[in-house]
């Protein structure tokens, strides 16, 4: 059996790292079968294939292809406009030079792959692989996207849907909002996603937040709060900084707190994330000093997860999936999440994480509070989420669960 995998990025975010996850748990479950991708531009991506033992070739976007999108809908007035007109443009674009040119280069280079399945993994992938693959080849989307929020590739992927195509969402959420936007074209179903347990365990290096951050050490007992996230908008700094601020004025003065953003900017889309400026004013406007330190972004996040008593996810729309919660159990640490989306799905409000209503500063503040305060709370929720983790998320299972699917067809 050959696999071959389609992403148009380079970079590493949640479903590039899934993709690794995969890859890694189905070379160990199936090693006799073969691995291959093809991605839309060099980087951490394909060194990370290649470090599998498996082969990434990189197959530039034209950046006519890339820019196409559902951002082009919104006007300077952030609202959308002609919606329709440039769905139909979107799907018309193989005829444009271009990308008509790459669809090409793509047929031809995945003919002389020989490919049993592709396994595409986001959403031009998902379209670029329906119009290139043989008709013969099974394809998986895998969905890590609400497909619904996006107008125009909800309607070029019902255009691309053909026999032959499964979906596969990050979360029941996903799936059921991919099953009404793409009504009823292909058949979907959904599989979590996992962690590598030996990797984020409660055991193992601890980053020193304060030096990372250039702050001076913290008092002994120092409760400490972490959003660990890239900058994206949507990730919800904000509510994180404001919360921080509301929490540290009502805490205790025997509990002293401090907190941490842990993450960087990681996009080139202008206006989709905040600069590291951006999130420096507005902690200083909110009078944090060193309460809050900016820890950047780390290769190794579970060494960053180890060091935190509380990690904190605060996005501020439905999250698909929400990785940094599992993350954050696996590493037996008390977790506070938002409920709603993909991420509900992953936790027992209370049990294994508190849950919060998005875009809630005050209410992350009272959880923040709840915690701060209440020490053996924090390691009860550490316990059982890392046991959550453990039955629900181990990552060992994904190369079986996998291969069943490829098998199916």
């Amino acid at each position: 059996m050959k696999i071959l995998y389609l992403n148009t990025t380079g970079t590493l975010g949640g479903a590039e790292l899934c993709l690794l996850d995969v890859m890694t748990a189905l070379k160990q479950a199936r090693p006799e079968w073969a691995l291959a991708a093809f991605v839309g531009e060099d980087g951490p991506l394909r060194t990370g294939i290649e470090a599998l033992g498996a082969r990434g070739r990189v197959m530039p976007l034209p950046a006519s292809v890339a820019r196409l999108g559902d951002a082009s809908l919104r006007g300077r007035d952030g609202k959308s406009r002609g919606r329709l007109a440039l769905a139909l443009a979107f799907a018309a674009a193989p005829a444009a030079a271009p990308a008509a040119a790459y669809l090409a280069r793509l047929k031809t280079a995945i003919r002389e792959e020989k490919p049993d399945r592709i396994h595409t993994i986001n959403l031009k992938a998902h379209v670029l692989g329906a119009w290139a693959a043989p008709k013969n080849v099974p394809v998986i989307w895998h969905l890590h996207d609400y497909v619904n929020s996006r107008p125009v590739m909800a309607r070029l992927l019902r255009l691309a849907a053909r026999r032959g195509i499964s979906g596969v969402g990050v979360s029941r959420s996903v799936a059921e909002d991919a099953e009404k936007a793409l009504r009823g074209r292909i058949p979907v179903s959904f599989e979590y996603n996992a962690v590598d347990l030996t990797r984020f365990a409660p055991d193992g290096p601890r980053l020193d937040l304060d030096a990372a951050s250039g702050l001076p050490p913290a008092p002994e007992r120092t409760v400490r709060l972490g959003l660990v996230a890239t900058f994206a908008h949507w990730k919800g700094h904000d509510v994180f900084l404001e919360a921080a601020a509301k929490a540290k004025a009502q805490a205790a003065s025997d509990r002293p707190c401090r907190f941490y953003i842990v993450g960087g900017p990681i996009y080139l889309t202008t206006g989709s994330q905040w600069s590291l400026d951006d999130l420096k004013s507005r902690a200083e406007a909110l009078g944090l000093g060193e309460s809050l330190g900016f820890a950047g972004h780390q290769t190794d996040p579970s060494a960053a997860m180890r060091a935190l008593d509380v990690i904190v996810h605060a996005s501020i729309r439905p999250e698909p999936f929400g990785r940094v919660i599992i993350e954050g159990m696996a590493c037996g640490k008390a977790v506070i999440a938002v409920s709603g989306g993909g991420s509900a799905e992953l936790f027992v409000d209370n049990e294994t994480a508190l849950g919060i209503p998005a875009g809630d500063p005050e209410a992350l503040a009272q959880a923040m509070l709840r915690l701060i305060s209440d020490e053996s709370l924090r390691a009860r929720l550490g316990r059982f989420g890392r046991e959550s983790a453990v039955s629900r998320f181990d990552r060992s299972h994904l190369g079986d669960r996998w291969a069943a699917r490829y098998v199916e067809g």
